[in-house]
Parts: C-alpha cells; structure tokens; sequence
C-alpha cells in the first residue's frame, strides 16, 4: 500500500516544538502516513513568502496533501480552507492567499474549497492562537487516511477565497519591469517575472548578453543602472560578479557568483526594476 503524504510549510522554526507538534498530532491520527517537512523558516508573516515556497516546491512533490501556516490572522474571523485542486492534491491553510498561486499556476486550478468546520476532525478546545496544531493539522491527518473530501465542512465559492497581490510582470517592446519578491539564504533576488517574460520583452537572448538593470535604491532616493549578463550559470561570470539567470523553477533572479545579490546591488523585497538590452 502506498503511504499517504502529508507535507508541512510554516514560519514557526526549528527553536520552538510547534512543527514537531503539528508532525505528531498528524501521525497519532493517521500514523502510516509519510510527513515531509517543505520549511518552518518562512519568514514571521510574510505570507507572500510561504505562497512562493508552495509554488516552488509542491509541483515536485507527490500528489498528497498540503498544510502551510503563515497565519497572522489567527483567531479571527479569517477563515480555516481545505482546496482541492486539478491535480488532485489537498491544500489545508487560512483564508489569506496563502494556498492560491501554487494551487491556480502549479497544480492544474483550483477545483473546490471548504471551510474547515466539522468538531470531529479538529482537536477540541481549539485555541485562539494554534490552529497549525488544533485545525490544520487534525483535517490534513483525516484527509491523507480516507476522510471525504465533502465531509471537512461547507463549500466556499471561490470567488470569495482571499487572493495575495501577486506582483505580475509588466512587458513592453524591449522592457520588463518587474519587482523583487524574495530574496533566498544566498542571497539571490527572485523576481516577479520568468524567462518566458524576458524573451516577450527582449527577444531571445544568447548567453553572456549584457542587459541593462535600472532600479531605485530600497529608499527611492537614487537611481541605479548596471550592465549585468544573461548567464547559464553562476560560473560563467567571476566571483563576485553578478549575473541574471533563470532558476531552477523558470524565475528570473539576479545573483552574484560566491555572493550576496541583495547586499552587492543594494537590493530588497518590492523593489522594481526594469530590465532592457545592454
């Protein structure tokens, strides 16, 4: 029999026990099932964070189902979603567009969502501030060992479902403008555009073209422009030297070869840059 899967996504990190709790409430509920943790160091809040890591990673993931907390609205009204999708996984998160980009571009659409609501598959008294633990964890544990999709609680039209500012690339005849959405542990800059965008707007490129990079500093008080090549990989610029390449998603990032790109190009999260031939 192949075991379930339940993957796990928050920002709550490695030095408090709540992803072990999460991890331990799932397997006293369903215990054959195979827990793969996708990261608890989301950034604190930052919703959009978690969104992008989904989009990333769950396409190479198999079809199972899905938790993510990055859940600032906890104990609000802001309501507890379990979204099936094309693909037939099973997202469980809040209400906050947190569960939506990967679900609408990665996982063949969103196909239905319900509110979690029925007492039997949550741990009873759920707290106001734990719901990783009382809410999402219990129905993803029920779901993953045979629970009817239609059994978690009432359907939610879509149209309703929360949906993030999900920055889009702006393409023009020889321009695209897009902004900066992440910045990883190395220091790369991820942008809110793919490859497929640069060619609309530039063409299609040979590799080590000079592009020409235009952004205002994080502070909005100067402009900055810097000739920065179209590289395959990091090795083919110097150390130190930064270089836009496509990641290993199809995304568009600026990094430096054995460096930070945000500390070397003064680069943050929303900021916008345009990109042109050199």
């Amino acid at each position: 029999m192949v075991r379930p899967v339940i993957s796990l996504l928050s920002d709550f990190g490695a030095r408090d026990p709540s992803a072990a709790i999460m991890r331990g409430v799932i397997l006293g509920i369903c215990p054959g099932a195979e827990v793969l943790d996708i990261s608890h160091e989301v950034a604190k809040y930052r919703v959009r964070d978690g969104a992008l890591l989904l989009w990333c990673a769950l396409p190479y993931l198999p079809v199972g189902v899905h938790v993510a907390v990055v859940d600032p609205g906890v104990g609000t009204a802001r309501r507890p979603l379990a979204v099936r999708t094309g693909r037939g996984d099973l997202l469980v998160g809040p209400d906050n567009g947190l569960l939506l980009p990967v679900a609408d571009e990665r996982l063949g659409g969103l196909a239905e969502a319900r509110e979690l609501t029925a007492a039997r598959y949550r741990l009873e008294p759920v707290s106001r501030s734990f719901h990783g633990r009382d809410v999402f964890a219990p129905a993803a544990a029920h779901l993953a060992c045979g629970v009817p999709f239609e059994d978690v609680g009432p359907v939610v039209p879509t149209e309703e479902l929360v949906r993030l500012a999900w920055p889009a690339p702006a393409i023009d005849a020889g321009e695209l403008r897009a902004s900066v959405i992440y910045v990883d542990t190395f220091g790369n800059v991820k942008l809110g555009a793919l490859t497929r965008d640069l060619v609309a707007a530039c063409g299609p490129l040979r590799w080590g073209a000079a592009l020409e990079i235009a952004w205002a500093d994080p502070g909005g008080t100067r402009p900055v422009s810097r000739r920065i090549a179209w590289a395959r990989t990091f090795g083919q610029v110097t150390p130190g030297e930064p270089l836009l390449y496509e990641d290993s998603y199809g995304r568009l990032c600026l990094a430096v070869n054995q460096g930070s790109a945000a500390e070397r190009l003064g680069l943050a999260e929303d900021v916008s840059l345009t990109v042109r031939r050199g």
